[in-house]
């Protein structure tokens, strides 16, 4: 699997700590669009990082941040 170019303006990704956050996919009941980021543990703030379009999108998120498992939430 390739990882997207994402250009110059978006050479860093997000930075993500799992000590103080967890990787999440927000799925809306009503449409039906998914959203990936991190979701703090101790506040609750959501850090959106991209939208999941197709499960190959999951695959990229995932491998871009080395992630095993992904939590999602309504």
């Amino acid at each position: 699997m390739r990882l997207p170019d994402f250009g110059k303006k978006h050479k860093k990704y997000i930075e993500f700590d799992p000590d103080t956050q967890y990787a999440v996919i927000r799925s809306s009941i009503c449409t039906g669009e998914k959203v990936a980021g991190f979701k703090n543990k101790k506040d609750g703030h959501f850090t959106e990082v991209m939208v999941i379009r197709s499960s190959e999108d999951e695959k990229i998120f995932m491998s871009m941040y080395g992630i095993d498992k992904v939590r999602t939430e309504y």
